[in-house]
């Protein structure tokens, strides 16, 4: 940590040019891993925030039923007709 405090805080300008060429040096060398590897990780981000997706409309779609049912039980106007005020409330 104390190598890229002195890189961040311009402590040491030597540090900062040595990690910068073995940057450069080693890029050739890791760009076959890295490009595969950062894709395949974008993908799979993807996939999850999709699945995530799903999950949520699931939960909303089933929290809508049972408070349609629960309305239905007790007797309750639909909430909708509560926002445009032409439903009665009772206490």
């Amino acid at each position: 940590m104390a190598l890229l405090d002195d890189i961040l805080n311009s402590g040491n300008l030597a540090t900062g040019l040595v990690v910068g060429a073995g940057i450069l040096i080693a890029w050739p060398l890791i760009s076959p891993i890295a490009r595969p590897l950062t894709k395949s990780l974008i993908k799979t981000g993807m996939m999850a925030y999709r699945q995530a997706e799903q999950i949520y409309a699931g939960a909303v779609e089933g929290i809508g039923d049972i408070i349609a049912e629960a309305q239905q039980e007790v007797g309750a106007p639909p909430a909708k007709n509560l926002a445009n005020g032409s439903g009665s409330q009772t206490a």
